[in-house]
């Protein structure tokens, strides 16, 4: 999917899946509002380069490899998830200067996870 001048996306809360490529590219992509009956996350926003900030909803188990790939400007990611999401190595591939925000009671948690561990994480 090109779209180029989409802003901001309101996702349905029937939604449980965001499948691969769907918002890929839309470089002006900069609000996604994911609900919490989400619990995987595909390939969905590779190169969304104006995105600066996303919250993982609590429920969501895995973030699939380039999930958030080419994502230049994303500096923060907020995962409410008590229990590590599932990730790959390639998850957020240049996104320089992202933190991650995650609860405060699971930073050994996610600190431990495999390639979590690798990443700025903070405590909420």
């Amino acid at each position: 999917m090109s779209c180029t001048t989409l802003k901001s996306v309101v996702i349905p809360d029937c939604v449980t899946h965001i499948e691969p490529g769907a918002f890929q590219n839309c470089t002006s992509l900069t609000n996604i509002n994911i609900p919490d009956n989400v619990t995987r996350i595909d390939a969905a926003f590779l190169g969304c380069s104006a995105l600066t900030s996303i919250s993982i909803p609590k429920n969501v188990t895995q973030i699939a490899q380039y999930a958030f790939s080419d994502c230049s400007s994303l500096t923060r990611v907020e995962v409410n998830a008590a229990v590590p999401p599932t990730i790959s190595s390639e998850t957020f591939d240049n996104s320089t200067a992202l933190k991650i925000y995650v609860p405060k009671e699971s930073i050994d948690a996610y600190k431990a996870a495999n390639y979590l561990k690798d990443l700025n994480l903070l405590a909420k």
